[in-house]
Parts: structure tokens; sequence; C-alpha cells
């Protein structure tokens, strides 16, 4: 690889909020937020709304994940109209 045009690939934790929990992993991504790990080092943090922890397809459980109204501002805008099915 050619030095100097790579990112930095670093420790970092991603953490998961609708499942509460987190995993750390390596990444090119980075966060200005840390966290105290586990292990007494200080990471930088990155907050998903949906992980394998929380992921329908991973866990076998259906939820909805609304995190800014979109199913209401939906139904305001699409909602069902008398008479229909």
């Amino acid at each position: 690889m050619k030095p100097g045009i790579h990112p930095a690939y670093q420790p970092v934790v991603f953490r998961d909020k609708a499942a509460d929990c987190a995993f750390l992993t390596r990444s090119t991504a980075t966060a200005e937020k840390t966290v105290v790990w586990e292990d007494g080092h200080t990471y930088p943090v990155i907050d998903v709304e949906i992980s394998s922890a929380s992921h329908p397809f991973y866990t076998g459980t259906a939820r909805v994940l609304d995190t800014a109204g979109r199913v209401e501002r939906f139904e305001r805008r699409y909602g069902r109209r008398p008479g229909a099915r």
C-alpha cells in the first residue's frame, strides 16, 4: 500500500441504541465522542440505530424502528381513506 493515502485503521466502539449493546472492532470511521471500554482504554464511539443485535433478520423478531416520527408523518399524508381496505 502507498503510505499517506489511506485513512487510519483503528479500534472503534459501535453502540446500538435500540438493543443497548456495544462491540469493539476496527474501522476507518472516526467520531468525536469517546467511551471507556471494558479493558480500561478509551475508544471513539459511533452510535448506530440498528446492528446484528437488533436487526429482525438476526433476532427473529419484528420491530418497528421509528426514530423521527416517520410512520406518523406517513399516516398523516397517506392515511387510510374511508372505504379503503
